[in-house]
Order: structure tokens, then C-alpha cells, then sequence
């Protein structure tokens, strides 16, 4: 097991020395007349996104137990990177698509994670490592 350059107080590449990354879900229901609508959007708005400093990926994710229950992962290099995004000009507009479908009986309709431990399994053969952003 190595414990990742982060858990040493130094970032990993694209990631500044002790930035935490980030995780943000966001909850959405599919319309039962249109199931594609969500995805869609989606799809769309990844390619706005896709040049957005500190975003490194997201994903769109359905449930297994209720196909029209969908959630929205990003990955951010860090929550001042997230930050910096969500208080810009071009945050809600470049959302707007999908702001129709999101799942307000879920509860809060978004949460923001920190990433406080993570394990890389790197397969049968090899070592996994583990890091802790916080050291």
C-alpha cells in the first residue's frame, strides 16, 4: 500500500500542493413522457463545461432501483475552484437545462463533498494505494 503525493501535503499533477478535491451530486428525476430529457441536457451542458478550470470530470449516474431517479457527479480539483465557478457569471445560465428536473423531493437537491480518505485499487496483481488529502 503507498500513500499518494496528496497525503504528503503535495498535489497530485493538475491538482495544486494541498488542494482538496472536491465532489458534487446533484439530484434529478427523468420525466416519465421523456426519459432521455435529463441526459440529454446533461450532455449538453459537458460540453460548456468542458474547458472549466478546477473541473476534472463528471458523470452522470441512474439508479438501479428507480431508473428515473438520476444524479450528477463532478469532480473538482478543489472546493475554491468549485467556489470560483459557482459564483461566476456563466454558472446558472450554463445550467439552466437541467435545473427543471431536479429532484426537490429528494431533499436538498445538491451536496458538497470533500474527499477526506480514498483507496485506488489498481487490480489483482498490483498494489492498491490509499490517500488522505488532510495527511
Amino acid at each position: 500500500m503507498s500513500v499518494s503525493p496528496s497525503a504528503a501535503g503535495h498535489g497530485p499533477p493538475g491538482r495544486p500542493a494541498g488542494a482538496t478535491p472536491l465532489r458534487v451530486i446533484v439530484w434529478f428525476h427523468t420525466p416519465a413522457e421523456d426519459p432521455g430529457a435529463v441526459e440529454r441536457a446533461y450532455h449538453r451542458i459537458s460540453a460548456v463545461l468542458a474547458d472549466t478550470p478546477g473541473l476534472v470530470r463528471s458523470e452522470f449516474l441512474r439508479s438501479r432501483l428507480d431508473p428515473q431517479s438520476v444524479a450528477v457527479m463532478s469532480e473538482w480539483t478543489s472546493l475554491e475552484a468549485f467556489e470560483r465557478w459557482e459564483e461566476g457569471p456563466d454558472h446558472r445560465a450554463s445550467t439552466a437545462p437541467l435545473r427543471p428536473y431536479q429532484d426537490h423531493d429528494h431533499g436538498p437537491v445538491f451536496a458538497v463533498y470533500e474527499v477526506a480518505a480514498a483507496h485506488q485499487n489498481a487490480g489483482k496483481d498490483s498494489s492498491a494505494s490509499c490517500s488522505s488529502p488532510r495527511g
